[in-house]
């Protein structure tokens, strides 16, 4: 029966020789590995790919047999040398069992049978004094609570392509319409019409980052871009409600010349809503489309109750209806100086989108480059424009 060192000898032969197999039918393929120039084989493409797949299985095979040998052969060796350097076939003190040592121990065989045995405790080995647990962290990240987008949906967009926009605005309208008799004058009507012009301003915003924090971090730049691109678009839909209109700041409802107001005085606070809704319709020529409430005092009209405690706008185990007077109501918790708006959003209000967000990326700022930094900014280029004022109401005092 052949040996260990022949068997491996054998297969270490088959092994070298398959090999030499395979390269040449590669060799012969050639670099596009066109299986139809392999001569050494006969069949078409497919029989030829299959026996290359038989002999890497083979080789597969040879290794492990090889593999197997060559641990025999070192487990052999190791029991040679232990042999002959006169070590016993039983196990060492170090080859015993905690257990065995345990047992072997004169503390224990000093003990009679069924005895208590004191054992000196040391130090325990728990997680304050071991391993502290793995723990990977996961990709989750919380936002910070912040006021949400809330009104800019209400204002229709249309690009521009200047950096104002301008627009014509009749400020006289004399019809001169009248009835007259078979050849008398016929009134004159008089049309005067005013340019008007907004200037369109850039809304921004940037963030400092290292190189590392870059690199390092999975998904850490698309992050940053989305709350940058989440924070103009929180600062748009502010300046809707607040903004001053003094350059480069846009211009908001709270701070437009020419727009209605209504305190509540002894109203209720739905009267107060609907006599706004109506100065919108006469004074202001517009059919308003929505009423924007302050949240809490959206929530005062939302539990309104009759005398005898029946919610007016609904029973608490129904939704309830987020409307008042037939118009839609939009919560926004920017409004300052008022308590509510009412307006014609589509009709006298447009956004001119000069530009939409842009976020780029440098470390040509200060020093950042000897410094391995980045410097990511985000901005877009708009204007807010409030065609009829009066067609727009504030409403104060509400409860």
């Amino acid at each position: 029966m052949a040996t260990v060192q022949e068997q491996l000898k054998d297969l270490e032969g088959r092994y070298a020789q398959r090999q030499a197999a395979l390269a040449t039918l590669f060799e012969e393929a050639g670099p596009e590995l066109d299986f139809e120039k392999i001569k050494s084989i006969s069949g078409d493409s497919t029989a030829k790919v299959e026996h290359i797949r038989a002999l890497n299985k083979e080789l597969d095979d040879l290794g492990s047999q090889i593999a197997e040998k060559r641990e025999m052969l070192e487990i052999a060796g190791r029991l040679s040398r232990g042999n002959s350097e006169g070590q016993s076939s039983e196990r060492t003190v170090d080859e015993k069992s905690f257990g065995e040592l345990f047992v072997d121990s004169p503390a224990f065989k000093s003990k009679g049978a069924g005895a208590h045995l004191d054992i000196d405790v040391k130090t325990l080995m728990e997680t304050g004094a071991g391993w502290e647990p793995e723990s990977t962290r996961s990709g989750l990240v919380v936002p910070y609570a912040t006021r949400p987008i809330q009104v800019s949906q209400l204002i229709p967009t249309v690009p521009i392509n200047q950096s104002a926009y301008k627009y014509m605005e009749e400020t006289t309208f004399t019809p001169g319409a009248a009835e007259k008799a078979e050849g008398a004058e016929y009134g004159e009507a008089t049309f005067v019409l005013t340019e008007r012009s907004k200037v369109v301003e850039k809304v921004t915003a940037w963030l400092p980052i290292t190189d590392e924090q870059l690199e390092d971090v999975p998904g850490v730049r698309a992050y940053v871009e989305q709350r940058l691109r989440f924070a103009l678009q929180q600062r748009f839909d502010t300046a809707i409600i607040t903004g001053t209109g003094v350059s480069p700041a846009l211009q908001g409802l709270e701070k437009l010349v020419g727009i209605g107001t209504q305190a509540k005085g002894s109203d209720s606070d739905p009267a107060a809503v609907y006599k706004a809704i109506m100065k919108c319709r006469v004074t202001g020529r517009a059919v308003p489309n929505v009423v924007i409430f302050d949240s809490m005092h959206w929530q005062n009209i939302r539990l309104l109750t009759t005398d005898d405690g029946v919610y007016i706008f609904g029973s608490p185990t129904e939704p309830g209806p987020e409307r008042i007077w037939g118009l839609p109501v939009v919560l926004c918790d920017a409004l300052v100086d008022s308590d509510a708006i009412v307006g014609d959003f589509p009709g006298f209000s447009l956004c001119g989108l000069r530009r939409g967000i842009d976020v780029q990326i440098t470390n040509a700022h200060s020093d950042y480059f000897i410094k391995g930094k980045q410097a990511i900014r985000a901005d877009f280029r708009c204007v807010l424009v409030w065609t009829r004022p009066a067609a727009f109401c504030l409403v104060t005092g509400l409860s």
